[in-house]
């Protein structure tokens, strides 16, 4: 009895330990000047434009940030998610990315198969929504340029700090 008592005590504390946690993990906030949360993308950011990043801002980064990821994915694509930019090791001081900027960080495969940024490129039909996550880590480096979505994700794992996203949408006309 005495033995079962331990254990769900033990149970209950580390249970508490988790819901502070999650109740003091921080959050990003993210912007960007060519779009608002839940608007459209300008055309400019997309493939029927100059497939430029747009630029974006954030804040809310905690002192001991060591480096900042950025993942781009959009979840309505008809295969599944489809992930438009990997950008990692970005510095820890780092609040914004210029249009078309890397910010000195790496850049990793995206779903076209390159490196860098690929603008939104949906089919003709329904308007797919781009989410923009920022990541605060506790660590310098996630390794090496060109890594995949899953291995900056894998890497990043136990590392986050904080984190915040910006979605935007986009509908192709032609």
């Amino acid at each position: 009895m005495i033995l079962l008592l331990s254990v769900i005590s033990s149970l209950l504390i580390g249970a508490r330990i988790n819901a502070d946690s999650a109740a003091n993990s921080m959050s990003l906030h993210v912007t960007s000047s060519a779009f608002s949360e839940g608007q459209a993308i300008p055309e400019k950011y997309t493939c029927d434009g100059q497939n430029v990043s747009p630029p974006l801002t954030w804040s809310g980064g905690p002192a001991n940030t060591k480096s900042f990821a950025l993942i781009c994915e959009d979840p309505d694509a008809p295969s599944g998610t489809f992930t438009h930019w990997v950008l990692y090791d970005l510095p820890g001081k780092t609040t914004q990315l210029a249009e078309g900027s890397s910010g000195g960080g790496k850049e990793g495969a995206n779903g076209f198969g390159k490196k860098g940024y690929g603008g939104p490129c949906p089919p003709p039909g329904k308007p797919h929504r781009y989410y923009f996550r920022i990541y605060a880590l506790d660590t310098d480096s996630l390794g090496s340029a060109g890594s995949s979505k899953e291995n900056v994700a894998a890497a990043m794992k136990g590392h986050i700090l904080a984190e915040g996203h910006l979605m935007g949408t986009y509908q192709r006309k032609k």
